[in-house]
């Protein structure tokens, strides 16, 4: 669908597929907390870790477009998955006919940047959702920026379940955690920062450090994401002037509102008013 051209200013769009992108929404609010933001949750259809490329696109340019009709200019893919399957294709082939003005960023990016100063043995882990270790986009954009650097995936789709289930803290966590360390280390010894490629993962941390060596340095998004976007605005003073400034943020869920609101209490540390949507 072609849209025409928005003029108003309007909030920062934040998209995830499931609760994850909470805690990407949390950090850019401590970082740029002037800003109107909209959550948009495709709850509904969560998990996207499992679906195709052509679905993840589809479901994800769904999302992108209602969040540029609710007079977002910018729009955040604070979704792994999404980033690795669908940011590519919006930004070269949608964009251009949707509104060339408009801009949508994703995580991995901003994830990956600050790994070269980071690594000394030049050799990284990724710890995520499968979907997102099948797509390779952690190796590709860190073979962009930094082509000395072995990158090492390992999958972990336990994870999410354990913490959409509040079983982030219990026991039976223990073991998937470390299972999934251990699996990583073993497949590359010499790794010694390991990012976090999936948005829940920063409600597992005190077990990841738990069951990871001390030598090695865990990279979560929520803080990259907000930092890169502060710069990003700062370079780009005229999509600036494109975002509201009136530090309110709205929520939207394609699930039911108590199911969301349920839920988002697990990753937020606030109760939030929820409305449902539709995407198609």
């Amino acid at each position: 669908m072609i849209q025409k051209p928005a003029t108003a200013p309007g909030p920062i769009g934040v998209f995830d597929s499931g609760y994850g992108g909470l805690t990407i929404l949390s950090k850019i609010r401590e970082a740029l907390p002037q800003y109107d933001y909209i959550y948009l949750g495709d709850n509904a259809r969560t998990p996207y870790g499992t679906r195709s490329f052509e679905i993840v696109y589809q479901f994800t340019l769904q999302a992108v477009t209602k969040l540029f009709d609710m007079g977002c200019h910018l729009v955040i893919l604070a979704c792994n998955t999404a980033s690795a399957k669908a940011l590519r294709s919006i930004q070269m082939h949608d964009l251009p006919l949707i509104d060339p003005n408009r801009r949508v960023l994703g995580v991995i990016r901003p994830t990956v940047e600050c790994i070269g100063s980071i690594t000394r043995t030049r050799h990284v882990g990724v710890l995520a959702t499968t979907g997102t270790i099948k797509s390779e986009s952690y190796p590709l954009e860190v073979r962009k920026l930094f082509p000395d650097i072995s990158v090492c995936g390992e999958p972990c789709p336990l994870w999410v379940p354990l913490v959409e289930n509040n079983e982030a803290q219990g026991d039976g966590a223990d073991y998937f955690v470390r299972k999934y360390i251990d699996e990583l280390l073993t497949r590359d010894p010499l790794i010694d920062t390991v990012i976090l490629g999936c948005t829940h993962y920063p409600l597992l941390l005190p077990k990841i450090r738990q069951y990871m060596p001390a030598h090695i340095t865990t990279v979560a998004q929520g803080e990259l994401v907000a930092d890169s976007l502060k710069d990003y605005l700062r370079r780009h003073p005229e999509m600036d002037s494109r975002c509201t400034k009136q530090g309110t943020c709205l929520y939207f869920t394609t699930e039911a509102e108590e199911k969301f609101c349920e839920s988002a209490s697990t990753f937020l540390n606030e109760s939030v008013k929820v409305t449902k949507v539709e995407l198609a």
